[in-house]
């Protein structure tokens, strides 16, 4: 079967629909996921208008053919009729089923399972579906792999959304100061509305762990479950970060007497089962109660652990090391290994700071500037040292002084 290719007809408004689709990072994985979960061997994100239907993103693995750019005769797939109902055509083996059983889109492409769904903007119109089909019956006619389908179709539509409001924001703004407003009014916006799919994935997760799957199944929705966990992890920096930028602070709510000392212990036993080959040890001599926000105080002492454990010699050892002397509260993280540059020290604390060879995976490189406005939030400082035998972080508050602007 020959399929067509509008890559010579110059930049058309399909260019730019299959690069917006192409600027969504988590299609790839979409995709990913969609085929190891179902068992199709092809699945894609399709473009569909009153008279095209376009791959926009592709992933085969049985050799359909059809590339990203590649069109298919509209009247020839059962996107027609998804652009037309706004309803999802699901089938296990279309010889099987009465209504598709005779249907020419079977016939036409030798497809016996098949699942799409309509990709609807938040304006109402629909860019196309999220669709996978097979020569083969499979079993995708359930309400888990609905669902799934369901939540991957919103999420990429609010990606495009997202990406028409930002290209909007930046052609409407006028000077630099206004742009960062704006820029960090967006961020917020996003970070807030991240959680609505971001949690509708995460159910289903946790839907699909309760069902019966092979083995291959259950390392997938192992590994989404993490992947939603990091996400959540990064949307609560950004509106950390938001926030911040905004003039708000970083909201706290402090408590008179924190037990301090529980929530060192908690924070270090979570980072030594994530780091289960590295060693921490821990010197907590916290015997009173500190004024302040525990939970707060336990998200700084999170992003300064990940960093020794992350950037820290393979090999070394973590200290922690707390206590209250006077009217002063005291937390620091020791590291060894390679000392930070005296160029790189005073940019620590700045929002988006990473080390040039950092990993991808490593974050957004907020977590040290919201560990620096927490600090600020408590009226403390949190300073960094660093030699070639150790990397130290430090913050220091007082015991009881109160927060003024405290954001409830």
């Amino acid at each position: 079967m020959v399929f067509s290719d509008p890559t010579s007809k110059g930049v058309t408004d399909i260019d730019r629909d299959i690069a917006a689709v192409a600027g969504i990072a988590a299609v790839e994985n979409i995709l990913d996921v969609v085929c190891r979960i179902t068992g199709m061997g092809f699945a894609a994100v399709a473009r569909v208008t009153e008279t095209h239907w376009t791959a926009c993103a592709v992933r085969d693995e049985i050799g359909f053919g059809l590339p990203v750019g590649g069109e298919l005769p509209l009247k020839t797939t059962l996107c027609d009729e998804i652009r037309d109902s706004r309803e999802p055509i699901v089938f296990d083996d279309a010889q099987a089923d009465p209504a598709y059983r005779d249907h020419h889109t079977p016939r036409t492409y030798g497809l016996r399972g098949y699942i799409s769904f309509p990709i609807v903007r938040a304006n109402g119109e629909m860019f196309g579906t999220l669709c996978a089909i097979d020569p083969n019956p499979h079993v995708v006619d359930t309400p888990h792999t609905r669902s799934m389908f369901k939540l991957f179709a919103e999420l990429i539509a609010f990606h495009l959304d997202a990406g028409d409001q930002l290209a909007a924001s930046e052609a409407a703004l006028i000077d630099a100061g206004e742009a960062a407003v704006l820029r960090d009014q967006f961020i917020a916006v996003l970070g807030h509305d991240l959680r609505n799919p971001l949690a509708a994935i995460q159910a289903g997760a946790t839907l699909l762990k309760t069902t019966p799957l092979n083995d291959r199944a259950r390392l997938i929705v192992s590994q989404m479950e993490a992947s939603g966990h990091r996400m959540e992890r990064l949307i609560a920096d950004v509106l950390d970060f938001a926030r911040g930028r905004l003039g708000g602070g970083v909201p706290l709510a402090r408590q008179a007497e924190a037990r301090v000392h529980d929530v060192i212990e908690q924070v270090v036993q979570e980072l030594r089962s994530a780091w289960p080959d590295s060693t921490i040890i821990t010197d907590i001599r916290v015997d009173r109660p500190v004024a302040c926000d525990p939970d707060r105080v336990g998200q700084l002492l999170s992003n300064l652990l990940a960093n020794a454990l992350t950037h820290g010699a393979a090999d070394g050892v973590v200290h922690v090391h707390a206590l209250c002397e006077g009217e002063f509260f005291e937390l620091s993280v020791t590291n060894s290994g390679d000392p930070i540059p005296d160029h790189a020290l005073p940019h620590l604390f700045k929002p988006f700071h990473r080390p040039k060879n950092d990993e991808p995976q490593a974050g957004l490189g907020l977590g040290l500037y919201i560990a620096s406005q927490i600090a600020k939030g408590h009226a403390g400082s949190l300073d960094a040292e660093s030699t070639a035998e150790r990397t130290r972080f430090r913050f220091v508050m007082p015991v009881w002084a109160s927060v003024e602007g405290e954001a409830s």
